[in-house]
């Protein structure tokens, strides 16, 4: 099964970027994200649309 939802941490290792910069682009509302529990959790969805927007800004 593909994963549908990553940590933040997974988030910034796969964007090169480090966990501040993911949660100040959740703040931001560039990444929606959800608390399980105690966690977040950021949708692969998001991420994806989130480099979209990224590559359309770049065109």
């Amino acid at each position: 099964m593909n994963e549908i939802a990553y940590r933040v941490e997974e988030v910034a290792r796969a964007l090169r970027v480090g966990r501040t910069k993911v949660f100040d682009l959740i703040r931001a509302g560039e990444l929606v994200s959800v608390k399980i529990g105690g966690s977040r959790r950021v949708p692969a969805s998001s991420v994806q649309a989130y480099l979209s927007r990224l590559i359309a800004e770049a065109a």
